[in-house]
């Protein structure tokens, strides 16, 4: 498996795989033909049929230029993967070469036939199983195993990454307005935050911080400022609500959390390595269900449960996903992404906690690496309406009226 650095990518919003992807895939063409004079972008499957809510066309055109920039929008996808594009090049109306890219997901991009930059695999194990034996056979935990294969600065970085959440978060909950597009959707993670600090019962309040920090983040991310990809944008606004509420509230350090943050990324790179973190390939099991996994995982590292209870609050926070479409209204990373954030990092903390009771009692049938198979195989046999394509859904059953237009 990958380095954590590229599970966890500071960049902007709205989309990990429709405007972090494409972006890396126009810097990569523009370095490879710096004399070219046009250059005609075809957008296939997922990345035409949403790119315009998710500024794929834009990010692309502003990081080709002054290049001109002329762009297809072809529903069909290419057969390996539902994130295509490819990039006509021309020098003085001559076209000199045709490359083609794929967004697979969480900003990571492939260009057959181009060299990519190197992705060194620093992890020798392949899936969660594989890990626990490592770890409990060197009697380490999870986190000893990262510092183990990865190289001496990946703390600083995991500080950096946590850094760049909670400051995202800050940046949302001090933020009014209107986030960009056509929905004319309000940004409400400042009211949510003051509503919690004047609610009187506990539990509510406490439930309330937690989804604005979701929230904060969310709204951040479809309006296009920096977040962290946890792992993708559209699902960034889960582990930074969960880290941050037990920064805020339950007064833990920042040196517990950077550690729960590399332990939550473990669950997300067995994720990626063995399904997709892609939307458009497994639906929004994938994004939201795959946070929520990892977002469970460290919150149970932080309430100090032993590795087969993290493991259990993981299997959880992805088998309560299961089947989860991805179908944003007006393809815009809002409805219902924003408020998918604010339930899923409830969920994970609910699944840490049901771990950590029902973990002493009974074990867990389901193991992590069962319920990533069966949600490869669920995002898989999901019709693509429901894969990040608005076709169907919430997206195909909602009207835009006069004050969304």
């Amino acid at each position: 498996m990958e380095s954590l650095r590229n599970l966890y990518k500071i960049g902007v919003g709205p989309s990990s795989s429709h405007t972090y992807g494409p972006k890396l895939a126009a810097e990569r063409i523009k370095s490879l033909y710096p004399n070219a004079s046009k250059i005609v972008v075809t957008l296939y499957g997922s990345l035409a049929l949403t790119g315009k809510g998710h500024l794929t066309d834009y990010i692309i055109q502003q990081t080709l230029a002054p290049i001109e920039c002329i762009f297809k929008f072809k529903a069909d996808a290419l057969p390996y993967h539902p994130n295509g594009m490819m990039f006509a090049v021309y020098e003085e109306e001559k076209k000199i070469d045709e490359v083609t890219a794929y967004s697979v997901g969480g900003g990571k991009i492939e260009m057959p036939g181009v060299e990519n930059e190197t992705n060194q695999e620093v992890y020798p194990q392949k899936n969660m199983t594989e890990i626990i034996q490592y770890i409990e056979d060197h009697n380490i935990s999870f986190y000893d195993y990262i510092l183990e294969f990865e190289d001496e600065e990946i703390e600083i970085y995991l500080y950096h990454v946590l850094e760049a959440m909670f400051q995202c978060v800050e940046d949302g909950l001090h933020t009014q307005g209107t986030i960009p597009g056509r929905l004319q959707l309000k940004r409400v993670a400042k009211m949510m935050h003051a509503q919690a600090l004047n609610t009187k019962k506990e539990s509510e309040r406490e439930r309330l911080l937690v989804s604005s920090y979701a929230y904060a983040v969310s709204e951040e991310n479809a309006c296009g400022h920096t977040i962290v990809t946890a792992p993708t944008c559209g699902a960034s606004g889960v582990i930074p609500a969960v880290l941050y509420y037990c920064y805020k509230q339950l007064h833990m350090e920042k040196k517990d959390l950077v550690k729960a943050l590399g332990v939550g990324g473990l669950f997300g790179n067995v994720i990626k390595k063995n399904a997709t973190i892609s939307g458009a390939d497994g639906g929004c099991l994938a994004e939201i269900g795959s946070a929520c996994a990892m977002a469970a995982a460290l919150y149970a590292w932080l309430l100090e449960l032993n590795n087969s209870a993290i493991e259990y609050a993981a299997e959880m926070g992805m088998e309560h996903n299961l089947g989860l479409t991805c179908d944003p209204v007006g393809g815009y990373v809002q409805i219902p992404c924003i408020e998918r954030n604010g339930f899923a990092a409830l969920r994970a903390m609910d699944a840490a906690v049901y771990s950590k009771q029902l973990g002493y009692i009974r074990k867990n049938k389901i193991s992590f690496d069962a319920v990533v198979k069966v949600m490869y195989e669920t995002g898989k046999d999901l019709n693509s309406a429901y894969k990040e394509t608005s076709l169907g859904g919430l997206a195909s059953n909602f009207e835009f009226g006069e004050e969304d237009e």
